[in-house]
C-alpha cells in the first residue's frame, strides 16, 4: 500500500493536475521576469518606465506628482495585503471545520472525498494565498523606502549625487513592482487552485486559462503594443542614462 492509497479520494490525476498547476504558476513567472528573450513582457517594459520616471523626477519641481505616485502604488500593496489576509483567515477557518463544505459537496453531488482530502485541497489554495500575502506586504515595505530615497535626491540636476539615487530608488521601485506582481499571480492562482474543489479536470482548465490569460496580457494585450511603440522611440536603452 503506497501513501497515495492512505487518502481515499485523492488520485494519481489529481496529483497530476496539482503539479501541472504549480509548474504553470513557476514557469509563467519565470517567463514574465527573464530577460533572455527579445520579446519582453509588460513588466520588464514597465520597468524602463520607472526608471525613467525617477531621472525625470530630479529636474521636477515640485514634486507632488512623484509623492502622490508612490502613496497610491503603497496603498494597492496595503489593499491586496488587506484582502488576501480576510481570504486566509476564511481558508484557515474550514480546514479547522470542513464539514459545512463536505456538506454543500455532497449536496451539490461533486462527489464522496473525505474531509481529509477537502483540507488539502483547501490548504494548497491558502499556500498561494500566503505566498501573495508576503509577497504585497514586502511589496507595500519596499515602495516605503522608495519614496525615502526619492525624498533624499537632490533637486539639482548639477548635484553629482541626484541622478546615482535617482537610480538607485528606480531599482527598489522596480523591485517593489516585481513583488507585487508576483502577488497578483499567486492571487490568480489560488482562484485557479479554488476548482480542485470540482475535481482534478476542473484544476487542469483553470490552471491552463489562467497562464493563458496572464500570457496575453504580458506579451500580446494592446496595452503592450502601445508600451513597447512608445519605449522603442522615447525611452533611452539601460545603461544611457544621465550622469
Amino acid at each position: 500500500m503506497t501513501w497515495l492509497d492512505r487518502i481515499p479520494g485523492l488520485t494519481p490525476l489529481d496529483l497530476a493536475a496539482l503539479a501541472l498547476l504549480v509548474l504553470a504558476w513557476l514557469g509563467i513567472g519565470w517567463r514574465i521576469e527573464s530577460q533572455r528573450f527579445r520579446t519582453r513582457s509588460m513588466t520588464l517594459i514597465m520597468g524602463e518606465y520607472r526608471r525613467e520616471w525617477m531621472r525625470q523626477m530630479v529636474t521636477r519641481n515640485p514634486r507632488i506628482f512623484d509623492a502622490q505616485a508612490l502613496s497610491n502604488l503603497r496603498q494597492a500593496t496595503a489593499f491586496f495585503a488587506s484582502g488576501t489576509m480576510i481570504a486566509i483567515g476564511g481558508g484557515l477557518a474550514l480546514v479547522a471545520n470542513p464539514a459545512p463544505l463536505v456538506g454543500v459537496a455532497q449536496d451539490l453531488s461533486l462527489g464522496g472525498d473525505t474531509a481529509l482530502v477537502w483540507e488539502i485541497k483547501l490548504i494548497v489554495m491558502l499556500v498561494f494565498g500566503m505566498n501573495a500575502f508576503l509577497k504585497f506586504v514586502w511589496s507595500h515595505r519596499l515602495f516605503g523606502y522608495c519614496m525615502i530615497l526619492a525624498a533624499a535626491v537632490p533637486n539639482d540636476p548639477e548635484d553629482s549625487r541626484a541622478y546615482p539615487r535617482a537610480a538607485q530608488a528606480a531599482e527598489i521601485n522596480i523591485t517593489a513592482a516585481r513583488s507585487f506582481n508576483r502577488g497578483l499571480r499567486s492571487t490568480y492562482f489560488a482562484m485557479a487552485a479554488s476548482a480542485w474543489l470540482l475535481g482534478a479536470w476542473p484544476l487542469i482548465g483553470a490552471a491552463a486559462i489562467t497562464s493563458l490569460v496572464l500570457w496575453r496580457r504580458e506579451f500580446a494585450s494592446r496595452s503592450r503594443r502601445v508600451l513597447q511603440e512608445a519605449h522603442a522611440t522615447e525611452i533611452p536603452a539601460p545603461g544611457n542614462t544621465q550622469t
